[in-house]
C-alpha cells in the first residue's frame, strides 16, 4: 500500500507553509517533464532567517534542525507546484550547502535533518541521492540552503 503524505504529515504535526516569494531574481521552482526543481530554500523561524555558521556558533544539532525547517518549506514549495503530494513519484535529488568553518566536516549530519523528515514523509519515495557541501558563506548569513528535485506521476 502507498504512503499518504498527508497523512504522514498529519501524524508528524507538520503544516506545510506558502510559496516564499523569491529574494532575488529567480523562480521558485520549475518543471520538466516529470521533473520539478526547487530553488534553494533557507530556514527560518517566525519568519526570520536563521543565520550563523557551523564550526563556529552554529551546532551541527541547530543545523540539523534547520535543515529540518527547509524540509517543511521544500514541501510547501514542491506542493504549490505539483498540486497534490501523493503525486510524488521519487524525491531524486538533494543538494545542502552548509555555511561551515574551514575545518568543519559534519555537513552530512546537518542535511540528514532534511534527508530523515522527506524518508519520514514520503517513505521509499522520499530516499534520494544527495550531496552536501560547505561553503564560505549563503546569502542572508544562512546557516544552511538546500534544494530538491523530484519526479512527479
Amino acid at each position: 500500500m502507498t504512503t499518504n503524505v498527508y497523512d504522514q504529515l498529519a501524524a508528524l504535526n507538520i503544516t506545510l507553509p506558502a510559496v516564499a516569494i523569491p529574494a532575488a531574481a529567480y523562480l521558485p521552482f520549475v518543471q520538466s517533464g516529470n521533473l520539478v526543481f526547487l530553488s534553494g530554500h533557507l530556514p527560518k523561524k517566525d519568519d526570520q532567517v536563521i543565520v550563523g555558521q557551523l564550526g563556529k556558533n552554529v551546532t551541527t544539532e541547530e543545523g540539523k534542525a534547520a535543515a529540518r525547517l527547509i524540509a517543511i518549506d521544500l514541501m510547501g514549495t514542491l506542493q504549490a507546484a505539483v498540486g497534490d503530494l501523493n503525486r510524488v513519484k521519487r524525491i531524486v535529488k538533494v543538494m545542502s550547502l552548509v555555511n561551515s568553518t574551514a575545518d568543519f566536516t559534519e555537513q552530512h549530519l546537518v542535511t540528514n535533518g532534511c534527508s530523515e523528515l522527506l524518508g519520514e514523509v514520503f517513505g521509499d519515495a522520499g530516499k534520494h541521492a544527495r550531496s552536501a557541501f560547505g561553503v564560505a558563506q549563503i546569502p542572508l548569513g544562512a546557516c544552511v540552503e538546500i534544494e530538491l528535485i523530484a519526479e512527479v506521476e
